[in-house]
Parts: C-alpha cells; sequence; structure tokens
C-alpha cells in the first residue's frame, strides 16, 4: 500500500489528485492533507480518506477543524510548524501543490524523508530550484513534475537524452485577455482576470494565466528542472490547449504532448510513475477539433515573459525575487490597488532595487538565505505600491 500525502488539498490540483485516490482507495495510505482556509473540504476529504492528519495552514481555524473532525480518529493541527511536521512523516509519495512561495519548505522536507515529490508549485524550483534537487540527490528521493507542461515536456524526453535537445516549446492559452487590446488590459478588473477559458483552477492562478505570470514561473522552471539554456525555450499562444509542450530534437523531429485540457492526466501519470494507467479524462477526437493554432505572444501585452529571461540571466536568487514581488504586486492587483498591466511593473522595479544587493542576491542556496531574500523582495515590492498608491 503507497503512503501518500497531499499538500494543498483543497485546491484544484488537491482536488485533483483525490478524486483519483478515491477512486483506487484501497490502494492508498494517506498520511497528510493540508488545505487553507476551506475547512470544511479539508475535514470531508480527510475523514473519507481516512488521514491521519489535517492541517489548516490558518491558526484560528484550528477549532473549526476540531469539531468538524470530532470523533474520525483524524488530527486537527494548524500552522506552519505543524505543516513542516507533516512534511516530515514518511510517505512514499508526496504531493506539492500548495501555492506560492509557502509550498517550499514542506516540499524540501519530503524530499528530505526520501518521498518521491510530486511539484505542483513551481515556485519551488523558481525560488529554490538548485536546492530542491540537490536535496533530492542527496536523500535519494525523486522529483516529479506535475505542472501540465513540464509533465508534457518529462514524458516527451522519456528515453532521450537531453543532449539530444534543441528546443523545448511550452505553450499557453492566452487567459482571459488573449484577444484583449492593451488599453482595456489596462483597465481590466480582478474580477474579469479570473475567467479562464479553458482550465479549472484558482483566482491566484488564473489571474496570473491572464497576465502570463503563470508561464513566465513556467519558463524559469523548464529551465531549472530539466538543465536546459534559457536560449531552448521558447512560449507559444495555443488557444486550444491542447498541445501542452513539444520537444524539438536536433534532427529536427520534434514531440508533441497531447490531451485534453484536465490535470489529472499529469497528477495520474506522476502517481502511478513509471507505469500508465487508466484515467477518467476525455479522450480527445481531433476529427473534431479541426484545427490547431500557434502563434507568438505580444511582448507588450505580457511583458512578464521578458522578466523571465531577464531572472535567468540574473541568476542566484533572482528567481526568488521575482516570486516574491510577483506575489505581492498580485495582492495588489485582487485588492484595487494597482492595476493589471502594473504588476508587471512592481515586479521589474523590485528586481532592478534588489540587483544591487549582490551579497544578499548571489548569496549560497540554503533554506535561511532563500527565505531573507523573499522578506525582502516583498518588502521592496509591499513599498513600491505604496508609493503608486500615494
Amino acid at each position: 500500500m503507497k503512503r501518500v500525502s497531499i499538500f494543498g488539498a483543497t485546491g484544484s490540483i488537491g482536488q485533483s489528485t483525490i478524486d483519483l485516490i478515491k477512486r483506487d482507495a484501497g490502494a492508498y495510505d494517506v498520511v497528510a492533507l493540508s488545505g487553507g482556509a476551506n475547512v470544511a473540504q479539508l475535514a470531508e476529504d480527510a475523514r473519507a480518506l481516512a488521514a491521519d492528519v489535517a492541517v489548516t495552514a490558518y491558526p484560528d481555524k484550528l477549532d473549526e477543524l476540531r469539531a468538524a473532525l470530532a470523533g474520525s480518529g483524524v488530527v486537527a493541527a494548524a500552522g506552519t510548524e505543524a505543516l513542516i511536521e507533516a512534511a516530515e512523516r514518511p510517505a512514499d509519495w508526496v504531493m506539492s501543490a500548495i501555492v506560492g512561495a509557502a509550498g517550499l519548505t514542506p516540499g524540501i522536507k519530503a524530499l528530505e524523508q526520501g518521498a518521491t515529490l510530486a511539484l505542483a508549485n513551481k515556485e519551488s524550483l523558481v525560488t529554490a530550484g538548485a536546492l530542491m534537487l540537490g536535496t533530492a540527490k542527496t536523500h535519494g528521493a525523486q522529483l516529479l513534475p506535475v505542472d501540465s507542461e513540464h509533465s508534457a515536456i518529462f514524458q516527451a524526453l522519456r528515453g532521450e537524452d537531453i543532449a539530444s535537445v534543441e528546443k523545448i516549446t511550452i505553450t499557453a492559452s492566452g487567459g482571459a485577455f488573449r484577444d484583449w487590446s492593451l488599453e482595456d488590459m489596462a483597465r481590466a478588473t480582478p474580477e474579469q482576470a479570473a475567467s479562464h477559458p479553458n482550465w479549472d483552477m484558482g483566482q491566484r492562478i488564473t489571474i496570473d494565466s491572464a497576465s502570463m505570470f503563470n508561464k513566465a514561473l513556467e519558463v524559469i522552471e523548464t529551465k531549472e528542472f530539466f538543465g536546459v539554456l534559457p536560449a531552448q525555450i521558447e512560449v507559444l499562444v495555443h488557444p486550444e490547449s491542447l498541445i501542452h509542450a513539444l520537444v524539438g530534437f536536433k534532427d529536427g523531429a520534434q514531440m508533441a504532448h497531447v490531451g485534453a485540457p484536465d490535470m489529472r492526466h499529469a497528477i495520474g501519470y506522476a502517481l502511478h510513475y513509471p507505469e500508465r494507467r487508466d484515467l477518467p479524462v476525455a479522450r480527445l477526437d481531433l476529427a473534431k477539433v479541426g484545427q490547431l493554432t500557434f502563434s507568438a505572444p505580444d511582448p507588450q501585452k505580457y511583458p512578464a515573459l521578458r522578466l523571465a529571461w531577464d531572472v535567468m540571466e540574473m541568476g542566484g536568487l533572482s528567481g526568488c525575487v521575482f516570486n516574491a514581488a510577483k506575489e505581492i504586486a498580485l495582492d495588489g492587483f485582487i485588492d484595487h490597488k494597482i492595476g493589471f498591466l502594473e504588476m508587471a511593473i512592481i515586479v521589474e522595479d523590485t528586481l532592478t532595487k534588489m540587483s544591487g544587493d549582490t551579497a544578499l542576491l548571489y548569496a549560497d542556496m540554503t533554506l535561511d538565505t532563500v527565505n531573507a531574500v523573499d522578506q525582502e523582495a516583498r518588502r521592496v515590492a509591499a513599498a513600491l505600491i505604496k508609493k503608486r498608491e500615494g
């Protein structure tokens, strides 16, 4: 029986993971589930899966969680330390689906136990790629990508030599504003940005999709995970979201991963790896699809993509700065403090301001230094937002 833990269980990735686990519940021993404010959902799933422990990120929700789990035998816990303790519980397979930099430490702790880490938290590799990969190697753990694009690349590379790769193409739907003018995007509201044409995701990821900050993170993640050069990575807008990535080889061939926009495919691949098993996902009828379209992203509409290449050129802990500033800028947009297009300005200005602190930016990569850079970048970005407000 495979011991599994799911961090970020109440989000869209976590719920899709739980759906697959429930379909073959007898094959899994659920160790830990974690979630945010949706305590009712967390408790319901913890009861259904007979988890050992359920953790909410919010300490003020602990009493509510305890009440919801009363009589179930599931231990209720809350807060950062409880989350870390849950990640340190022995498990064979761990889903890392916490959104944002908050997912880094639990992921590191799971790798230190030698677990297979199914990584949906792209921020972990963006902020601390070398640390994540080094920890996995040191402890004999395995990292498997769960982002649809990186799962697609991973599958296309199976049995191939990375040295034979010429180019990796990741696709983007274009998000809610792919057909909007730059002027209209400048006036966009958080509610408009949170409506995705193809994928069912949470508010923050959906807005990141509309700005292409999500894709910018995935570009950096591609470099870190697969060890390719920035010049080998490209992004194409693909409105149908059926081709998730393509890998081009030195002989001119390209391997494309094609499938319905359903995260259970990438999750299921990681859950059952190295086997392929039946999954409850739609099968494509290409005759009905008719055609697939592609275009280059407009650099004026999507400055986040340019910033991704700037970050890869800067190196060091600039990925940590980028992500932290992006999270603060996103908060600012959701709170109506800045406009949609101002998010990229905040991130770029934060990178510029922090680029002068070379001692901090190029310090040895440890959890402590990553956290220090993260906190400083958040402070700088918040100050920039406040200045724009004033």
